[in-house]
């Protein structure tokens, strides 16, 4: 089988725009395993904690640091997304977490604009050699929240973030004379689109106020020299253990363990 890779095509899109948009870099088979598996993961069920928005909607989240044999992790370790993300950084990377985000119909709230940096720079990342590989595993759109992006805003460097609610957002004003002078971009996506995207890329996303849910799979990855100061995240700094692309299906692996070092609200 096939499978997609990044080209250096999307390596000059990633560049100009802090983001690349990947169609397709999931069969329909590996989608439906997925998704078929975090929809009836317990363990995922038990560990998900919940983020409110200003109009106290809700969206549910798992978030875990340990890479294993999960089924999760096998595409988190898949050669075509870690080649993919090795090119984008230049140079080796290391995982980061991933997180499950569930966004279900009618009550999954919405994000406030904010860089993943503005976080990550709290947790003692020195430079923004940083990156977020997000897969659809159900239909993305803009009636059930889809991730919005300020095209080119990975430019600017990180941005002064402070707390919105039970969120961390980006100072307002200056989103607001960015996206006078920058495009902003539904990123609409089917189920087994990837996107990857630059730590400091400006995005948001609205409520699920639809009939659809909106489930996707996010692995974050850090250049493996990028070592924070402060702490506890050793898989940051760890070689990935790839595997081949084809392992994920191939695979008996089922849902998450206990012990993937989940974060606890």
């Amino acid at each position: 089988m096939d499978y997609k890779k990044l080209s250096a095509a999307a390596q000059a899109s990633f560049s100009e725009n802090g983001y690349v948009l990947i169609k397709g870099m999931l069969n329909p088979e590996e989608v439906k395993k997925l998704y078929d598996i975090a929809i009836h993961d317990q363990v995922i069920s038990n560990k998900s904690f919940d983020r409110g928005d200003a109009n106290g909607l809700r969206t549910k989240l798992a978030l875990w640091y340990s890479l294993g044999d999960d089924a999760y992790s096998l595409l988190a370790r898949s050669k075509r997304i870690v080649e993919g993300v090795a090119l984008l950084l230049g140079g080796e990377p290391a995982h980061f977490h991933s997180k499950l985000m569930q966004k279900e119909p009618k009550v999954g709230g919405a994000w406030e604009w904010h860089q993943d940096y503005g976080y990550w720079y709290r947790d003692g990342f020195l430079y923004p050699q940083m990156l977020s590989v997000l897969t659809a595993l159900s239909p993305s759109t803009r009636e059930n929240g889809c991730l919005q992006v300020i095209k080119g805003s990975h430019l600017t460097g990180r941005i002064e973030h402070g707390f919105s609610g039970e969120q961390v957002g980006a100072n307002q004003e200056r989103v607001d004379e960015l996206l006078k002078r920058l495009e902003l971009v539904y990123v609409e996506m089917e189920a087994g689109d990837t996107l990857f995207f630059h730590s400091n890329t400006l995005h948001r996303s609205d409520a699920n106020l639809s009939d659809a849910p909106r489930w996707s799979l996010i692995s974050a990855y850090n250049l493996i020299s990028n070592k924070p100061y402060k702490g506890n995240y050793p898989s940051a700094t760890e070689a990935i253990q790839v595997v081949n692309d084809e392992t994920l299906l191939a695979s008996n692996s089922e849902g998450i363990q206990e012990d993937a070092n989940f974060l606890v609200k």
